[in-house]
């Protein structure tokens, strides 16, 4: 089977990611994130993440490469992961009761340099919660890590009201997409996101519900 490295430290994204049941390692690298304003927030996305896919592939050389990154945006501003605590709280407040998009780019790198390059887009409204339940969140740190400064999947803050598309792209990895690219790849993958993530997740998907997960993806 030919070898999968996902390029991201992130523990959400491995958490996803392992839910298909396949093997794969984990290898990160620096890679250029610089956000310039005004820049076209699907196209940000997908060059972030074709970033790293290059940079992780040039370490790794044989075997493919997924990379991601999900950029939180709101009134056509970045919102990216907070610098400190002030920052978090100013864009939990501006976003309360209100919609966002959260954009996750998609890159698998290939032997003999191919490069696929996709992007998926969740529509997020944020529930009206207190200045008080902004705080206490705020304090416990869990936003520091986190681009838009908040967790969908967080027990105590409950940040979410509504969401109109892929609830786990919001927290990092669109598995039905995934499981489209990988297939494309290749790959024999042994595990049907658009059961097994609502299930290990809790969630109703919208999209599951629909017969759309695998279609839309």
């Amino acid at each position: 089977m030919t070898r999968l490295i996902l390029a991201s430290g992130s523990p959400r994204r491995r958490e996803l990611l392992a839910l298909l049941n396949i093997p794969f390692d984990v290898v990160t690298a620096e890679a250029d994130e610089n956000v310039a304003g005004g820049y076209d927030p699907v196209e940000t996305a997908k060059a972030i993440a074709a970033a790293k896919a290059r940079a992780v592939k040039a370490l790794v050389g044989e075997g493919l490469v997924l990379a991601a990154d999900t950029l939180v945006f709101y009134q056509g501003q970045l919102l990216g992961k907070p610098r400190d605590a002030t920052e978090a709280q100013n864009a939990l407040s501006r976003m309360r009761g209100r919609w966002h998009s959260v954009i996750t780019g998609l890159a698998l790198s290939a032997d003999g340099g191919t490069l696929v390059v996709r992007a998926v887009e969740t529509r997020v409204k944020m529930r009206s919660y207190g200045l008080g339940e902004i705080a206490s969140y705020v304090a416990s740190g869990e936003p520091m890590d986190k681009a838009g400064a908040y967790a969908i999947q967080d027990p105590a803050f409950h940040p979410v009201a509504r969401i109109d598309g892929c609830y786990a792209n919001v927290m990092g990895l669109p598995l039905c997409a995934i499981y489209v690219l990988l297939g494309e790849s290749g790959m024999s993958l042994p595990v049907d996101p658009a059961q097994a993530c609502p299930r290990y997740l809790g969630i109703r998907c919208a999209l599951v519900e629909k017969g759309s997960a695998l279609a839309a993806a």
